[in-house]
Protein backbone atom coordinates (compact mmCIF):
# COMPACT_ATOMS: atom_id res chain seq x y z
CA UNK A 1 0.00 0.00 0.00
CA UNK A 2 1.25 3.42 -0.69
CA UNK A 3 1.24 7.19 1.18
CA UNK A 4 1.84 10.13 0.31
CA UNK A 5 2.77 12.72 3.42
CA UNK A 6 2.83 16.70 2.51
CA UNK A 7 5.53 18.67 4.01
CA UNK A 8 4.28 21.93 4.49
CA UNK A 9 6.57 25.26 4.00
CA UNK A 10 3.83 28.03 5.26
CA UNK A 11 5.79 30.81 5.12
CA UNK A 12 6.30 30.54 1.51
CA UNK A 13 3.44 28.69 0.30
CA UNK A 14 4.59 25.47 -0.69
CA UNK A 15 4.49 22.25 -0.12
CA UNK A 16 6.89 19.09 -0.85
CA UNK A 17 6.30 15.33 -0.58
CA UNK A 18 7.32 12.15 0.88
CA UNK A 19 5.31 9.02 -1.31
CA UNK A 20 6.63 5.30 -0.87
CA UNK A 21 5.55 2.30 -0.08
CA UNK A 22 6.73 -0.25 2.89
CA UNK A 23 10.31 0.24 2.53
CA UNK A 24 11.46 3.16 0.28
CA UNK A 25 10.37 6.28 -0.72
CA UNK A 26 10.64 9.34 -3.50
CA UNK A 27 10.57 12.88 -1.91
CA UNK A 28 9.35 15.78 -3.96
CA UNK A 29 10.40 19.17 -4.58
CA UNK A 30 11.99 19.00 -0.94
CA UNK A 31 12.78 22.08 0.95
CA UNK A 32 16.16 22.88 1.76
CA UNK A 33 16.27 22.42 5.46
CA UNK A 34 15.97 18.46 4.71
CA UNK A 35 15.86 17.88 8.59
CA UNK A 36 12.13 17.61 8.65
CA UNK A 37 11.97 15.13 5.68
CA UNK A 38 14.43 13.44 7.27
CA UNK A 39 12.39 12.98 10.30
CA UNK A 40 9.16 12.39 8.01
CA UNK A 41 11.10 9.50 6.85
CA UNK A 42 11.92 7.99 9.68
CA UNK A 43 8.07 8.34 10.90
CA UNK A 44 7.54 6.22 8.22
CA UNK A 45 10.40 4.08 9.00
CA UNK A 46 11.22 3.91 5.16
CA UNK A 47 14.75 4.54 3.11
CA UNK A 48 14.80 7.59 0.60
CA UNK A 49 15.47 6.28 -2.38
CA UNK A 50 14.63 8.97 -4.69
CA UNK A 51 14.88 12.90 -4.68
CA UNK A 52 12.93 14.46 -7.46
CA UNK A 53 12.58 17.94 -8.83
CA UNK A 54 9.95 18.97 -11.22
CA UNK A 55 12.03 22.10 -11.97
CA UNK A 56 14.84 24.50 -10.91
CA UNK A 57 12.59 26.71 -8.64
CA UNK A 58 12.64 30.48 -8.76
CA UNK A 59 11.31 31.23 -5.34
CA UNK A 60 13.26 29.00 -2.31
CA UNK A 61 16.73 27.22 -2.48
CA UNK A 62 16.36 23.51 -2.88
CA UNK A 63 17.32 21.05 -0.69
CA UNK A 64 17.66 18.21 -3.21
CA UNK A 65 21.30 17.87 -3.92
CA UNK A 66 22.32 17.95 0.10
CA UNK A 67 19.00 15.50 0.96
CA UNK A 68 20.48 12.84 -2.17
CA UNK A 69 23.98 13.09 -0.44
CA UNK A 70 23.10 12.63 2.95
CA UNK A 71 20.87 10.04 2.03
CA UNK A 72 22.58 8.27 -0.74
CA UNK A 73 19.59 8.21 -2.80
CA UNK A 74 18.92 8.91 -6.74
CA UNK A 75 18.45 12.50 -7.80
CA UNK A 76 16.39 13.30 -10.38
CA UNK A 77 16.58 16.35 -12.37
CA UNK A 78 14.92 17.36 -15.93
CA UNK A 79 17.16 16.65 -18.72
CA UNK A 80 17.03 19.93 -20.17
CA UNK A 81 17.29 21.88 -16.58
CA UNK A 82 21.01 23.42 -17.09
CA UNK A 83 22.93 22.51 -13.52
CA UNK A 84 26.11 22.14 -12.92
CA UNK A 85 26.46 19.01 -10.80
CA UNK A 86 25.61 15.57 -11.60
CA UNK A 87 22.45 14.29 -11.13
CA UNK A 88 19.86 11.52 -13.21
CA UNK A 89 18.82 13.55 -16.54
CA UNK A 90 14.93 12.92 -16.58
CA UNK A 91 13.17 13.03 -19.86
CA UNK A 92 9.51 12.64 -21.00
CA UNK A 93 8.26 9.09 -20.67
CA UNK A 94 10.84 7.92 -18.02
CA UNK A 95 9.92 5.11 -15.46
CA UNK A 96 11.94 5.20 -11.83
CA UNK A 97 11.04 2.52 -9.64
CA UNK A 98 10.42 3.67 -6.14
CA UNK A 99 9.36 0.34 -4.35
CA UNK A 100 7.62 -3.00 -4.82
CA UNK A 101 4.98 -2.41 -7.12
CA UNK A 102 5.73 1.58 -7.28
CA UNK A 103 6.89 3.85 -9.78
CA UNK A 104 7.40 7.25 -10.73
CA UNK A 105 6.21 8.21 -14.51
CA UNK A 106 8.18 11.37 -15.87
CA UNK A 107 5.68 13.93 -18.16
CA UNK A 108 6.82 16.87 -19.60
CA UNK A 109 4.93 19.73 -18.50
CA UNK A 110 6.60 22.78 -19.64
CA UNK A 111 4.73 26.43 -19.07
CA UNK A 112 6.67 27.39 -15.45
CA UNK A 113 9.93 26.87 -16.75
CA UNK A 114 10.70 25.17 -20.14
CA UNK A 115 12.06 22.24 -18.23
CA UNK A 116 9.17 21.37 -16.13
CA UNK A 117 8.46 18.03 -15.60
CA UNK A 118 5.47 16.41 -13.78
CA UNK A 119 5.76 12.71 -12.13
CA UNK A 120 2.84 10.28 -11.57
CA UNK A 121 2.67 7.83 -9.29
CA UNK A 122 1.65 4.29 -10.19
CA UNK A 123 0.91 1.14 -8.20
CA UNK A 124 1.20 -2.04 -9.59
CA UNK A 125 0.51 0.32 -12.99
CA UNK A 126 -2.44 2.25 -11.81
CA UNK A 127 -1.92 5.89 -11.35
CA UNK A 128 -2.64 6.88 -8.03
CA UNK A 129 -1.27 10.71 -7.49
CA UNK A 130 0.22 13.48 -10.02
CA UNK A 131 2.71 15.45 -8.31
CA UNK A 132 2.71 18.75 -10.77
CA UNK A 133 5.38 21.00 -8.83
CA UNK A 134 4.56 24.05 -10.46
CA UNK A 135 2.25 23.37 -13.62
CA UNK A 136 -1.53 22.14 -12.74
CA UNK A 137 -2.13 24.01 -9.59
CA UNK A 138 -5.44 23.89 -7.29
CA UNK A 139 -7.84 26.22 -9.67
CA UNK A 140 -4.48 27.68 -11.20
CA UNK A 141 -1.20 27.10 -13.25
CA UNK A 142 2.19 28.57 -12.18
CA UNK A 143 2.93 31.38 -13.45
CA UNK A 144 5.61 32.12 -16.44
CA UNK A 145 6.99 34.95 -16.46
CA UNK A 146 9.95 33.65 -13.74
CA UNK A 147 12.50 32.93 -16.38
CA UNK A 148 12.93 35.21 -19.31
CA UNK A 149 10.09 37.96 -20.43
CA UNK A 150 10.42 37.30 -23.81
CA UNK A 151 9.56 33.77 -23.36
CA UNK A 152 6.49 34.55 -21.22
CA UNK A 153 3.76 34.12 -23.68
CA UNK A 154 5.19 31.23 -25.08
CA UNK A 155 5.64 29.44 -21.73
CA UNK A 156 1.67 30.58 -20.89
CA UNK A 157 0.67 28.47 -24.23
CA UNK A 158 2.74 26.00 -22.82
CA UNK A 159 1.21 26.17 -19.60
CA UNK A 160 -2.30 25.79 -21.71
CA UNK A 161 -1.10 22.52 -23.37
CA UNK A 162 0.79 20.88 -20.46
CA UNK A 163 -2.97 21.24 -18.02
CA UNK A 164 -4.33 19.90 -21.17
CA UNK A 165 -1.86 16.88 -21.22
CA UNK A 166 -2.45 16.03 -17.35
CA UNK A 167 -6.24 16.14 -18.01
CA UNK A 168 -6.05 13.60 -21.19
CA UNK A 169 -3.84 11.06 -19.68
CA UNK A 170 -5.08 10.95 -16.01
CA UNK A 171 -8.18 9.92 -15.23
CA UNK A 172 -10.70 11.83 -13.16
CA UNK A 173 -10.17 10.40 -9.70
CA UNK A 174 -6.14 10.94 -9.87
CA UNK A 175 -5.67 13.68 -6.73
CA UNK A 176 -3.47 16.56 -8.26
CA UNK A 177 -0.34 17.83 -5.60
CA UNK A 178 1.01 20.59 -7.12
CA UNK A 179 4.45 22.27 -5.41
CA UNK A 180 2.75 25.75 -5.13
CA UNK A 181 -0.58 27.90 -5.06
CA UNK A 182 -0.83 27.58 -1.19
CA UNK A 183 0.52 31.96 -0.81
CA UNK A 184 3.53 31.84 -3.15
CA UNK A 185 3.97 34.11 -5.68
CA UNK A 186 4.90 31.37 -8.06
CA UNK A 187 1.53 30.71 -8.67
CA UNK A 188 -0.29 33.00 -10.96
CA UNK A 189 -3.37 32.63 -8.66
CA UNK A 190 -3.97 31.79 -5.30
CA UNK A 191 -5.32 28.00 -4.35
CA UNK A 192 -9.41 27.72 -3.16
CA UNK A 193 -9.41 25.25 -0.80
CA UNK A 194 -6.11 22.55 -0.28
CA UNK A 195 -7.14 19.39 -2.15
CA UNK A 196 -7.86 18.94 -5.89
CA UNK A 197 -7.94 16.02 -8.27
CA UNK A 198 -7.86 15.86 -12.25
CA UNK A 199 -11.63 15.85 -12.28
CA UNK A 200 -11.86 18.96 -9.93
CA UNK A 201 -9.30 20.74 -12.65
CA UNK A 202 -10.90 19.66 -15.45
CA UNK A 203 -14.23 21.47 -13.83
CA UNK A 204 -12.99 24.59 -12.53
CA UNK A 205 -9.26 25.42 -14.35
CA UNK A 206 -9.16 27.93 -16.28
CA UNK A 207 -6.30 26.27 -18.07
CA UNK A 208 -8.83 23.65 -18.55
CA UNK A 209 -12.55 25.33 -19.05
CA UNK A 210 -11.22 28.57 -21.71
CA UNK A 211 -9.88 28.76 -24.84
CA UNK A 212 -6.26 29.24 -25.21
CA UNK A 213 -5.90 32.50 -26.62
CA UNK A 214 -8.58 33.68 -23.79
CA UNK A 215 -6.54 31.93 -20.74
CA UNK A 216 -3.30 33.37 -22.16
CA UNK A 217 -4.67 37.00 -22.46
CA UNK A 218 -6.03 36.66 -19.01
CA UNK A 219 -3.16 35.24 -17.19
CA UNK A 220 -0.88 37.51 -18.93
CA UNK A 221 -3.25 40.66 -17.64
CA UNK A 222 -3.34 39.23 -13.78
CA UNK A 223 0.32 38.77 -13.52
CA UNK A 224 1.89 40.83 -10.45
CA UNK A 225 5.21 41.83 -9.59
CA UNK A 226 7.94 39.01 -8.76
CA UNK A 227 9.41 39.10 -5.60
CA UNK A 228 13.28 40.72 -5.92
CA UNK A 229 14.96 37.74 -4.46
CA UNK A 230 13.74 35.04 -6.73
CA UNK A 231 16.59 36.72 -9.56
CA UNK A 232 18.80 34.75 -6.80
CA UNK A 233 17.29 31.44 -6.48
CA UNK A 234 17.32 29.99 -9.79
CA UNK A 235 21.17 30.49 -10.31
CA UNK A 236 21.68 29.15 -6.34
CA UNK A 237 19.63 26.03 -7.61
CA UNK A 238 21.28 25.66 -10.55
CA UNK A 239 24.42 25.48 -9.42
CA UNK A 240 23.98 23.64 -6.40
CA UNK A 241 23.20 24.88 -3.20
CA UNK A 242 25.51 24.60 0.05
CA UNK A 243 24.71 22.92 3.06
CA UNK A 244 22.27 24.73 5.31
CA UNK A 245 23.85 26.52 8.29
CA UNK A 246 21.51 27.13 11.30
CA UNK A 247 23.88 27.19 13.71
CA UNK A 248 23.15 30.15 16.27
CA UNK A 249 23.85 33.63 15.30
CA UNK A 250 26.28 35.98 17.24
CA UNK A 251 24.29 37.58 20.59
CA UNK A 252 24.18 41.23 20.07
CA UNK A 253 23.91 43.99 22.94
CA UNK A 254 22.66 47.26 22.61
CA UNK A 255 25.66 48.34 22.31
CA UNK A 256 26.56 46.43 19.22
CA UNK A 257 22.74 46.86 18.08
CA UNK A 258 23.14 50.72 17.68
CA UNK A 259 26.35 50.26 15.70
CA UNK A 260 24.66 48.06 13.32
CA UNK A 261 21.87 50.33 12.99
CA UNK A 262 24.79 53.39 12.16
CA UNK A 263 26.61 51.23 9.94
CA UNK A 264 23.08 51.03 7.61
CA UNK A 265 22.54 47.07 8.54
CA UNK A 266 18.96 46.10 8.91
CA UNK A 267 17.73 45.63 12.30
CA UNK A 268 14.29 43.78 12.47
CA UNK A 269 12.11 43.37 15.36
CA UNK A 270 9.95 39.79 15.09
CA UNK A 271 7.60 40.66 18.08
CA UNK A 272 4.10 41.38 16.93
CA UNK A 273 3.02 44.80 15.32
CA UNK A 274 0.99 45.36 18.46
CA UNK A 275 4.31 45.07 20.68
CA UNK A 276 6.34 47.07 18.06
CA UNK A 277 3.78 49.53 17.97
CA UNK A 278 4.38 50.01 21.82
CA UNK A 279 7.56 50.14 22.14
CA UNK A 280 10.44 49.46 19.61
CA UNK A 281 14.31 50.63 18.99
CA UNK A 282 14.57 53.74 16.93
CA UNK A 283 15.32 52.64 13.46
CA UNK A 284 14.19 49.12 13.77
CA UNK A 285 11.43 47.48 11.06
CA UNK A 286 8.97 45.23 12.02
CA UNK A 287 8.61 41.81 10.50
CA UNK A 288 6.62 39.65 12.61
CA UNK A 289 8.09 36.27 13.19
CA UNK A 290 4.42 34.42 12.79
CA UNK A 291 4.00 35.67 9.27
CA UNK A 292 5.42 35.16 5.53
CA UNK A 293 8.53 36.79 7.11
CA UNK A 294 11.04 35.10 3.98
CA UNK A 295 8.53 36.47 1.54
CA UNK A 296 8.57 39.88 2.49
CA UNK A 297 11.94 39.89 4.42
CA UNK A 298 13.97 38.80 1.72
CA UNK A 299 12.16 40.87 -0.82
CA UNK A 300 12.64 44.30 0.80
CA UNK A 301 16.08 44.00 1.86
CA UNK A 302 19.05 44.97 -0.41
CA UNK A 303 20.78 41.46 -1.39
CA UNK A 304 23.33 40.42 1.12
CA UNK A 305 22.99 43.10 3.17
CA UNK A 306 23.75 42.17 7.43
CA UNK A 307 20.42 41.59 9.31
CA UNK A 308 20.30 41.43 13.29
CA UNK A 309 17.38 39.71 14.36
CA UNK A 310 15.45 40.86 17.74
CA UNK A 311 12.96 38.67 19.35
CA UNK A 312 11.50 38.01 22.55
CA UNK A 313 13.16 34.24 22.89
CA UNK A 314 15.78 32.17 21.20
CA UNK A 315 13.15 29.94 19.74
CA UNK A 316 12.00 33.02 17.66
CA UNK A 317 15.73 33.56 16.63
CA UNK A 318 15.66 30.32 15.20
CA UNK A 319 12.23 29.93 13.62
CA UNK A 320 13.11 33.26 11.71
CA UNK A 321 16.40 31.80 10.91
CA UNK A 322 15.33 29.01 9.27
CA UNK A 323 12.37 30.77 7.52
CA UNK A 324 15.06 33.21 5.99
CA UNK A 325 17.59 30.32 4.93
CA UNK A 326 14.99 28.61 2.57
CA UNK A 327 15.39 31.64 0.52
CA UNK A 328 19.26 31.98 0.40
CA UNK A 329 19.77 34.44 3.16
CA UNK A 330 22.87 33.41 5.20
CA UNK A 331 23.05 33.54 8.54
CA UNK A 332 22.34 36.25 10.36
CA UNK A 333 24.40 39.28 11.76
CA UNK A 334 23.51 38.87 15.14
CA UNK A 335 20.77 38.68 17.38
CA UNK A 336 19.20 39.25 20.91
CA UNK A 337 16.77 38.42 22.35
CA UNK A 338 14.40 40.09 25.44
CA UNK A 339 12.81 43.06 24.82
CA UNK A 340 12.82 46.62 23.79
CA UNK A 341 14.89 47.99 26.80
CA UNK A 342 17.34 45.17 26.80
CA UNK A 343 18.19 46.30 22.79
CA UNK A 344 18.79 50.20 23.80
CA UNK A 345 21.46 51.94 26.12
CA UNK A 346 20.15 53.73 29.18
CA UNK A 347 20.04 57.20 27.83
CA UNK A 348 18.48 56.22 24.45
CA UNK A 349 14.14 56.25 24.34
CA UNK A 350 12.19 53.90 23.06
CA UNK A 351 10.49 54.58 19.73
CA UNK A 352 6.30 54.16 19.85
CA UNK A 353 3.91 54.85 16.47
CA UNK A 354 -0.21 54.88 16.81
CA UNK A 355 -2.43 51.99 15.43
CA UNK A 356 -6.20 52.59 14.31
CA UNK A 357 -8.53 50.98 12.01
CA UNK A 358 -10.69 52.39 8.77
CA UNK A 359 -13.22 54.01 11.36
CA UNK A 360 -10.31 55.72 13.19
CA UNK A 361 -8.91 57.06 9.44
CA UNK A 362 -12.66 57.95 8.76
CA UNK A 363 -12.90 59.83 12.14
CA UNK A 364 -9.72 61.82 11.16
CA UNK A 365 -10.88 63.12 7.75
CA UNK A 366 -13.99 64.21 9.11
CA UNK A 367 -12.47 66.53 11.99
CA UNK A 368 -10.22 67.77 8.97
CA UNK A 369 -7.01 66.11 9.40
CA UNK A 370 -5.93 65.96 6.27
CA UNK A 371 -3.78 62.45 6.90
CA UNK A 372 -2.19 61.39 3.95
CA UNK A 373 -3.59 57.99 3.18
CA UNK A 374 -0.73 55.29 1.44
CA UNK A 375 -2.11 52.11 0.08
CA UNK A 376 0.97 49.44 0.19
CA UNK A 377 -1.07 46.55 -1.40
CA UNK A 378 -0.34 45.47 -4.88
CA UNK A 379 -0.90 46.56 -8.10
CA UNK A 380 -3.94 44.28 -8.79
CA UNK A 381 -5.04 44.80 -5.15
CA UNK A 382 -5.03 48.10 -5.69
CA UNK A 383 -6.89 48.15 -9.13
CA UNK A 384 -9.50 45.74 -7.82
CA UNK A 385 -10.72 48.87 -5.54
CA UNK A 386 -8.93 51.64 -3.34
CA UNK A 387 -10.09 54.97 -1.18
CA UNK A 388 -10.36 58.08 -2.55
CA UNK A 389 -7.60 60.19 -2.35
CA UNK A 390 -5.02 57.72 -1.11
CA UNK A 391 -1.31 57.51 -2.62
CA UNK A 392 -0.76 53.70 -4.06
CA UNK A 393 3.18 52.77 -2.90
CA UNK A 394 3.54 49.05 -3.24
CA UNK A 395 5.39 47.82 0.21
CA UNK A 396 8.03 46.27 -1.84
CA UNK A 397 8.60 49.78 -3.81
CA UNK A 398 8.38 51.59 -0.36
CA UNK A 399 11.59 51.97 0.20
CA UNK A 400 13.29 53.32 -2.49
CA UNK A 401 10.39 55.54 -2.87
CA UNK A 402 9.69 57.19 0.67
CA UNK A 403 10.38 60.59 -0.42
CA UNK A 404 6.97 60.57 -2.80
CA UNK A 405 5.02 59.99 0.62
CA UNK A 406 3.54 63.47 0.90
CA UNK A 407 4.21 65.63 3.87
CA UNK A 408 2.02 65.20 6.92
CA UNK A 409 0.51 62.42 9.16
CA UNK A 410 0.64 59.10 6.93
CA UNK A 411 -2.37 56.52 7.73
CA UNK A 412 -0.73 53.39 5.89
CA UNK A 413 -2.47 50.38 5.02
CA UNK A 414 -2.64 47.04 3.06
CA UNK A 415 -5.43 44.28 3.08
CA UNK A 416 -5.16 43.17 6.80
CA UNK A 417 -2.21 45.26 8.84
CA UNK A 418 0.74 42.78 8.61
CA UNK A 419 2.34 44.60 4.93
CA UNK A 420 1.03 48.03 7.00
CA UNK A 421 3.03 47.36 10.02
CA UNK A 422 6.15 46.69 7.72
CA UNK A 423 5.76 50.28 5.78
CA UNK A 424 4.89 52.07 9.16
CA UNK A 425 7.77 51.08 10.96
CA UNK A 426 9.89 52.17 7.78
CA UNK A 427 8.13 55.25 7.51
CA UNK A 428 8.82 55.22 11.38
CA UNK A 429 12.60 54.84 11.06
CA UNK A 430 12.34 57.35 8.18
CA UNK A 431 11.08 59.88 11.03
CA UNK A 432 7.67 60.33 9.17
CA UNK A 433 4.69 60.62 12.22
CA UNK A 434 2.66 57.23 11.03
CA UNK A 435 -0.34 55.67 12.08
CA UNK A 436 -0.40 51.74 11.34
CA UNK A 437 -4.10 51.14 10.22
CA UNK A 438 -4.66 47.30 11.37
CA UNK A 439 -7.82 46.40 9.80
CA UNK A 440 -9.74 44.06 6.95
CA UNK A 441 -9.48 46.10 3.62
CA UNK A 442 -13.57 44.93 3.26
CA UNK A 443 -14.51 47.64 6.41
CA UNK A 444 -13.08 50.38 4.36
CA UNK A 445 -16.08 51.17 2.51
CA UNK A 446 -18.32 50.50 5.57
CA UNK A 447 -16.33 53.43 7.39
CA UNK A 448 -17.29 55.75 4.40
CA UNK A 449 -14.23 56.07 2.94
CA UNK A 450 -15.59 55.90 -0.86
CA UNK A 451 -13.48 52.78 -2.09
CA UNK A 452 -13.84 52.93 -5.91
CA UNK A 453 -11.64 51.24 -8.55
CA UNK A 454 -9.16 53.61 -9.56
CA UNK A 455 -9.43 55.51 -12.52
CA UNK A 456 -6.63 54.14 -15.47
CA UNK A 457 -5.77 55.03 -18.47
CA UNK A 458 -7.04 52.24 -20.19
CA UNK A 459 -10.31 52.70 -17.90
CA UNK A 460 -10.95 56.25 -18.84
CA UNK A 461 -10.75 55.77 -22.72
Amino acid sequence: MFFVDTIETAGLGNRSYLAGGQRAAAVVDPPRDIDRVIAAAARRGVRIALVVETHLHNDYVTGGLELARVTGARYLVPAAAQVSFDRVAVADGDITPVDDGLALRALATPGHTPHHTSYVLAEDGRDVAAFTGGSLLIGSVGRPDLVEPRLTAELARAQHASAHRLAAELADSVPVLPTHGFGSFCSSSQAEGSATTIGDERRQNDALVKDVDTFVAELLAGLDDVPAYYAHMGPANAAGPAPLDLTPPRPADAEEISRRLAAGEWVVDLRSRVAFAEGHVAGSFNFEGDGPLATYLAWLIPWGRPVTLLASTAADIAHAQRELSRVGMGRPGAAATGGPEDWTGPATALRSLRRSDFAGLAAARERGEDPVVLDVRRRTEHLGGAISGAVHIPLHELPRRLGEVPPGVVWVHCAGGARAAIAASMLDAAGREVVAVDDGFGAAAGAGLGVAAPVTASSAT
